[in-house]
């Protein structure tokens, strides 16, 4: 599979399918991996993978910090997760592009959107994270992960994430960087022996600043309300991604349409077909 070193960092990608280019980041929060467009809940029901790159040409990628990506122990902020996707386009010399976020994924496409309106065709905000219980739980993420180095220090989060291989997702206590301890050796001994006060302080400052409000977080909304791109907004309904979230996109983004189906009525039939009706629409 191809990688593109984007900012110092690595970046793995894949180019599915013909056409315009659509730029996919994708769900699953802290584990945001290519392959998640396949397997992760929603999406593996509605399997756009097998649709999309009938029409577009689908630019799928591990986020950094996730999957084969690498990554760079910092104060991590919507604007880094742009600047990877950015850069990827440019990699691939495309100019402008259609950009895709599922669930975590549509706040690095607000971000986006308000950073670089130019090089955006559309979006799409499937599943938005949002709420007050997205929040609640994210912050308890960071916070088991605090309370984790606190008594074992970074040497045990390496020896965590080493034993048990999991993501931050799956297991809190191996933090934002579980993925990139778990693939880089060097990486991870550079880890171990980082300032444990200022990590601390960073991992503090990282949570406060992503996850920042009970709605979709990604851009202000005095920022969005100006924005002269057409989005098509696809509601969740569950704790990680509340209704209210995408509702609040809809209010916010101008030129939007909310798809008003529930989840249960988004399937392989009804979703690939309602996603290429906008995208064509907004193609032309």
């Amino acid at each position: 599979m191809p990688t593109a070193l984007i900012d110092g960092i690595k970046t793995n990608y894949e180019v599915i399918g013909n056409g315009p280019p659509l730029l996919m980041y994708a769900p699953a929060g802290f584990d945001a991996t290519l392959d998640k467009w396949k397997t992760q809940g929603v999406y593996a029901r509605i399997k756009l993978l097998d649709h999309l790159p009938k029409k577009y040409r689908c630019i799928v990628f591990d986020r950094r910090e996730t999957g084969q990506s690498g990554g760079r122990v910092e104060r991590i902020t919507w604007a880094h997760y742009v600047a990877q996707g950015k850069g990827l386009l440019e990699h691939l010399d495309f100019r402008r592009a259609h950009l895709m976020g599922g669930c975590m994924g549509c706040c690095p496409v607000l971000a986006f959107g308000v950073a670089h309106p130019e090089m955006v065709m559309s979006m799409i905000l499937y599943w938005p994270v949002g709420g007050a219980k997205y929040r609640i739980g994210t912050h308890k993420r960071f916070a088991d992960h605090l309370a984790y180095i606190e008594q074992h220090g970074l040497a045990g989060v390496v020896s965590l994430v080493m034993q048990e291989g999991k993501p931050f997702n799956a297991e809190p206590r191996g933090g934002p960087w579980a993925s990139v301890i778990r693939n880089d050796r060097a990486f991870a001994d550079a880890y171990a022996n980082l300032d444990l006060g200022k990590y601390k302080q960073l991992v503090t400052d990282m949570c406060r600043t992503l996850f920042d409000r009970d709605t979709s977080p990604g851009a202000e909304p005095e920022d969005m309300l100006k924005l002269d791109i057409p989005a098509l907004v696809i509601p969740g309904r569950d704790a990680s991604h509340a209704t209210s979230a995408a509702r609040y996109l809809e209010e916010c983004l101008p030129r939007s349409e909310y798809w008003d189906v529930l989840p249960e009525g988004q399937t392989e039939q009804t979703a690939p077909a309602r996603l290429l009706e906008f995208l064509q629409k907004v193609t032309l």
